[in-house]
């Protein structure tokens, strides 16, 4: 073992993967699991068959080497994955493919006679080509499963190798106990079986690497160099892309990959974004806007501040995010583990009551034995293992290429459940840029005045309605003035101090809990703005006696798609409900415009609030809950439904209590999000029936003699090719959210096309 593999698993997240080789079927995966978790100090293990991954969180004293010890002492390979590690190239599965042609061609010769053209090989010759065939292109499945028979359980190896076994051993015996006697041979049998599932293994085992394109479309957007200019210097240089840290400048030229995450410095340009955020258009990018890694950068040369390299960046998060969404077990998948677990034990009953049942009818020992053998053939715990995984993996990917992350397959098995979308309003629905619309001074208090102390209080803060205050002040050309010990409180607005004077800018129902009376002139004014649909704030002086300064409105724009978005869940039988901190009357004006009943309007809702309103809505629904927000005080919400949509353009506390992550603003992105996740949860649905109905009426066909060795073994690869095709099909999947009608203009006024 490399010195690598002795250290222990990652103290900071307590997880390790690790490829497991050597695993063939649902069976398989449990006795990895099994196996790993009987190590000291492990807390969970998560075997995926599709990816041939193991996950492992454990205690951090727990080491690599005695994960890999268990996996080695359970009959099966293991390596240590690295977390930056590519993903494994199509190439590493070639020498199956040949091992599949040359046990073709050696079985060919054996079947021609089947099909009229006898090549008269003799006994011999057709004896010595099925040892080659089983005992040499099958050996995998002795040791197989012979590994599992010395673990106490059983697998689709076995299952094959006593099949074939049989069969072979079957035309042995009839080639010496009749000698110079035209003996009855199934060695085409044994080798055709043999052949047929070598060769399932490998479209499965192409099927399954196609299954993670998403995760090598995404790993490939990585640069392995960017250009820095030296800020001493001055000088570009090429360096290593490990060798970047956060400050340093980076040189992007058009037509080049970001290397880094950033923020422009010079220059203008658009972005082709698509395969990280789904964006189907390049977007527009000037100085101070941020970029991506992976993104390609457009027509204009721009230099960009690094704000995050390597593992930090968006690009690193979302692989990270959805290999962690390919590598668990959805819940439906215990169901499949409790059956794998006595799949194989059950057939090998079948197939002793199968030979027993037809020798004591009268059959002959060819009969009984071929019997025996297609029951063991066709029973295959392939398809079960890979229905669940297989689905997961080309849905959550197809998703990711379209801007919407999975975060595991519980999230993904609740979306599809999804009977209410409650929405934040600023943000989520709205554009999130509210411009101020109003500042009314009350009556002896200078307005300029008032607004420069306002903007003082805002300036330090981030939130949308604190920038809009801030652009108007510095539109009117008002000398800045420093504030100090700024606070934000949650729900209600922000406090400050300028100088002596201890201000806030405060909502509706913080000026309420501060028992401060606004002007009757004021408060006219307020309900005449709220009922247009502007949000109003307080500019409040704190000291005694409290009083109000000013009255600050504000509008925001709706975004594009919200009409649409709603419209389009409710067609898919979705209810809409929109909670928001803000006034009842922007509230109603908003939902009036989207669409949204104004029963299913909730205003002036504090953090806790919007939880509360949450779980009142679990409570009157059979179905699921989910919560689509972006900002800090929307994570309570996010977290208290069934499932948290979060916005990638808000806040990472957001993205960190939500199940998905859209990559985009776009509110249609959430029902793009629903409908990946049904038809995802349909086809494992579609797999586990088909896995179950391939054995249901394949089993019995085989033990009533209607269905020989050879087919059946055709029929069991067929059935896991099958299943993953199916799950393939999920790729065609397209989101719905963002499509135009006619090309963006670039920054001159040209059409521009998203590269192909």
């Amino acid at each position: 073992m490399s010195a690598s593999t002795s250290q222990n698993i990652a103290a900071a997240s307590n997880t390790a993967e690790f490829a497991i080789g050597g695993m063939t079927c649902a069976s398989c995966v449990r006795r990895v699991e099994k196996a790993l978790a009987k190590v000291p100090g492990v807390e969970n293990v998560s075997v995926n068959l599709a990816t041939e991954k193991a996950t492992v969180r454990a205690e951090p004293s727990v080491s690599r080497d005695q994960l890999l010890a268990a996996v080695t002492k359970a009959g099966y390979e293991a390596t240590f994955i690295e977390p930056e590690a590519a993903p494994v190239a199509a190439s590493a599965h070639t020498g199956e493919l040949v091992a599949v042609v040359v046990s073709a061609l050696l079985t060919l010769p054996l079947v021609l006679p089947m099909l009229g053209i006898d090549l008269n090989l003799g006994v011999w010759v057709s004896l010595g080509l099925a040892s080659i065939v089983q005992f040499v292109l099958g050996a995998r499945f002795y040791v197989g499963g012979f590994k599992a028979v010395r673990s106490g359980e059983g697998n689709m190896d076995l299952l094959v190798a006593l099949g074939t076994s049989a069969a072979w051993g079957l035309s042995v015996y009839e080639l010496f106990a009749h000698p110079g006697e035209s003996a009855h041979l199934y060695f085409e049998a044994a080798a055709v079986v043999i052949t047929l599932v070598r060769f399932g293994k490998w479209l499965e085992a192409r099927a399954k690497r196609q299954t993670t394109d998403a995760i090598r479309a995404l790993d490939a957007l990585r640069p392995d160099r960017a250009r820095i200019r030296d800020a001493a210097t001055g000088q570009e240089r090429d360096v290593a892309l490990a060798d970047v840290r956060n400050g340093d400048v980076a040189i992007v030229r058009p037509g080049e990959r970001m290397p880094v995450d950033g923020v422009i410095r010079e220059g203008r340009t658009h972005v082709d974004e698509s395969l990280i955020t789904g964006e189907s258009l390049p977007v527009a990018k000037e100085t101070g806007a941020r970029v991506t890694a992976g993104s390609i950068n457009g027509e204009g040369a721009i230099t960009v501040k690094t704000t995050a390299t390597g593992a930090e960046t968006t690009l690193a998060r979302i692989i990270r995010l959805v290999e962690s969404a390919q590598a668990e077990k959805a819940p439906i998948q215990r169901l499949v583990d409790r059956i794998s677990a006595i799949f194989v034990p059950v057939i090998l009953v079948i197939a002793l009551v199968t030979l027993i049942g037809w020798l004591a009818v009268g059959a002959g020992a060819e009969t009984a034995v071929l019997n025996a053998v297609a029951v063991l053939v066709i029973a295959c715990p392939c398809a079960l293992g890979l229905a669940t995984p297989a689905a997961i993996m080309a849905g959550t990917g197809v998703a990711a290429r379209h801007g919407v992350l999975i975060k595991d397959p519980q999230a993904l098995e609740m979306a599809h459940r999804i009977r209410i979308v409650a929405f934040d309003k600023t943000g989520t629905l709205t554009v999130g840029k509210p411009s101020m619309t109003a500042f009314d001074a009350a009556d002896g208090i200078e307005r300029k005045e008032a607004l420069t102390l306002a903007a003082a209080v805002q300036r330090l803060s981030d939130h949308p309605l604190a920038r809009a205050v801030v652009a108007a002040a510095d539109a009117e050309s008002l000398r800045p003035v420093n504030a100090s010990d700024a606070k934000a409180v949650a729900g209600r607005g922000v406090e400050a101090r300028v100088g002596e004077r201890h201000l806030a800018v405060a909502s509706a129902r913080w000026l309420e809990e501060l028992a401060v009376v606004a002007p009757d002139a004021l408060k006219q004014r307020a309900a005449e703005l709220e009922t247009l649909g502007n949000t109003v704030s307080w500019f409040v002086d704190l000291n005694a006696p409290a009083r109000v300064l000013a009255l600050l409105a504000f509008g925001d724009s709706i975004k594009p798609g919200a009409r649409d978005a709603i419209a389009r869940l409710s067609a898919m039988g979705i209810q809409s409900v929109l909670i928001t901190g803000d006034n009842a009357g922007s509230a109603a004006s908003v939902a009036k415009s989207l669409g949204i009943s104004p029963d299913a309007v909730y205003a002036q809702m504090l953090p806790a609030d919007k939880a509360r309103v949450i779980s009142e809505l679990k409570a009157r629904t059979t179905g699921a809950v989910a919560m689509a927000g972006d900002g800090i005080n929307d994570a309570p919400a996010l977290a208290a439904a069934d499932i948290g949509i979060a916005m990638a353009t808000g806040t990472d506390v957001a993205m960190e209590a939500a199940g998905i992550t859209l990559m985009r603003g776009d509110p249609a992105l959430v029902a793009d999000a629903i409908d990946i996740a049904r038809r995802t949860y349909r086809k494992i649905q579609q797999n586990l029936f088909w896995a179950f109905v391939y054995n249901l009426i394949g089993i019995p066909l085989a033990a009533f003699g209607l269905l020989n060795p050879m087919l059946a073994g055709a029929a069991m690869a067929f059935s896991s090719v099958s299943v993953v095709t199916n799950a393939l099909l999920l790729r065609t999947w397209r989101a719905q959210a963002g499509l135009v009608a006619a090309d963006e203009p670039d920054l001159e006024g040209k059409p521009i096309t998203r590269p192909a």
